[in-house]
């Protein structure tokens, strides 16, 4: 057997190693459903393992980085979300199973084995947030763009970090409200699956969210422009976490969409950012 073959091989045992152990901690945490497909899927991945051990030897220790990485994902998108990337790292696998197919026998069987994991895998994914996340790409695209550049505004032109994140607050809820009248308004009017009450719901819920992350640094940090720093920083870490999340559930990528929004919000901030200079200047506001 040649060397690129081993090392495939390895990689495919050590991802098999840890997937048995990410299986079986999402099955302790389903449903009855979906916990005996789970806990099937997780000895299936444990056998493919001892398998690759006959290649290699020996039985390598799970990655702990990844299994951490896979339960925190769990624990802020929900059991849904983590089938969603397992079941994109099942394709994956299937394409390094049938390269290999000619020099390893067993290659083809735990390739048949894969794809029927995929399968299960896609019947599980019912998940009523991903029917409604149009609505949260709503709430939280509008909140970052619209906040982003309101707080920029008035970081200059008010000056003061409690009167600028009361004035955001005031400004957030009211836009909160209006966004999400808005869309059950919208769903109302077009006839289809999504429930008009449970649209506005997620929407507000989304936009909400966005606001008060927006606004955490303005409640502790006393200087304006050093809040604004944190502010962006906030806004940064949540388009990239949402963007996370749509990309997985959408299947579509992440570095274009994550680099769309950042530009966006942040353009937005920075011209509003120059408003609210303009503004105390052509005013002669000073607080």
């Amino acid at each position: 057997m040649n060397k690129d073959v081993l090392e495939t091989i390895k990689t495919m045992q050590l991802n098999e190693v840890t997937e048995h152990v990410i299986y079986a901690h999402m099955a302790r945490h389903a449903g009855k459903e979906n916990a005996s497909v789970l806990a099937k899927i997780s000895a299936e991945e444990g056998r493919h393992a001892e398998i690759w051990s006959r290649y290699t030897g020996c039985m390598p220790k799970p990655n702990g980085l990844k299994i951490l990485f896979y339960r925190i994902c769990g624990l802020l998108f929900g059991l849904t979300f983590v089938i969603n990337l397992m079941e994109t790292g099942e394709e994956k696998a299937q394409v390094e199973y049938a390269r290999i197919a000619e020099d390893v026998p067993e290659a083809l069987k735990i390739y048949a084995e894969e794809e029927e994991h995929e399968r299960e895998l896609i019947a599980m994914v019912d998940d009523e947030r991903l029917k409604y996340i149009s609505s949260m790409v709503l709430g939280i695209n509008d909140a970052l763009v619209e906040l982003t550049g309101a707080l920029a505004g008035f970081t200059f032109a008010l000056g003061n970090s409690t009167v600028i994140c009361m004035a955001g607050f005031i400004t957030g809820s009211a836009a909160t409200l209006s966004m999400a009248a808005s869309e059950y308004l919208a769903k109302k009017n077009d006839p289809g699956e999504h429930h008009p009450l449970k649209a506005a719901v997620y929407t507000g819920i989304a936009y909400m969210f966005a606001v008060c992350m927006l606004l955490v640094p303005y409640a502790f940090i006393s200087s304006p422009l050093a809040a604004l720093a944190g502010c962006l920083v906030n806004a940064a870490i949540v388009i990239m976490l949402f963007t996370f999340y749509v990309s997985v559930v959408r299947k579509e990528p992440f570095t274009p969409a994550f680099r769309e929004m950042i530009c966006i919000s942040f353009g937005v901030a920075a011209l509003s950012f120059l408003i609210g200079w303009g503004a105390q200047k052509v005013l002669g506001i000073s607080m």
